[in-house]
């Protein structure tokens, strides 16, 4: 008797490998920062210690993007790279007073890319970025998350 082979029915692997392909084609591929990006120990960064062009930029990212990997935001910032933020990462950056535009890009089934215009004056302190649903989201907090102590430098080894 022949064995009849069915071509419909997915087998183990078949689905692991194509959730796998899934999941991991939402990784968005990192960018390395062509800005100067100041380190400060974490200890150090106060309210006081920001401002007068010192900027913090966080990711808040909530579980939503966390879980499928789409909570990394590719930024650029005047049209030269400042980096990849993972969820919970934050940097900070040197910006003079005036106009900055942030161009925005994570990675979801499609590119969500979005621009968004900052004036930076002495009192900016930090700007909150996250991936939405449709777009991105950026506003200017000058406020620490609640969860602070869970937040990392972002890393510049990409």
């Amino acid at each position: 008797s022949k064995t009849k082979f069915n071509f419909m029915k997915p087998t183990r692997p078949t689905i692991l490998f194509a959730l796998m392909l899934i999941l991991s084609s939402c990784a968005l591929k990192p960018i390395s920062s062509e800005h100067a990006l100041l380190r400060m120990e974490k200890e150090d960064i106060s309210s006081e210690s920001l401002g007068k062009g010192k900027v913090l930029i966080y990711n808040d990212a909530n579980i939503l993007h966390t879980g499928d990997n789409t909570a990394r935001l590719n930024i650029v910032l005047d049209d030269k790279n400042l980096g990849q933020l993972k969820a919970k990462d934050f940097v900070i950056v040197k910006l003079e007073n005036g106009n900055h535009v942030f161009n925005i890009r994570h990675l979801d089934v499609v590119n969500m890319r979005s621009t968004h215009k900052v004036v930076i004056t002495d009192t900016v302190q930090i700007i909150r970025v996250k991936p939405t649903i449709t777009s991105n989201k950026l506003e200017i907090t000058n406020e620490f998350p609640n969860n602070w102590d869970k937040y990392g430098f972002m890393s510049t080894n990409n």
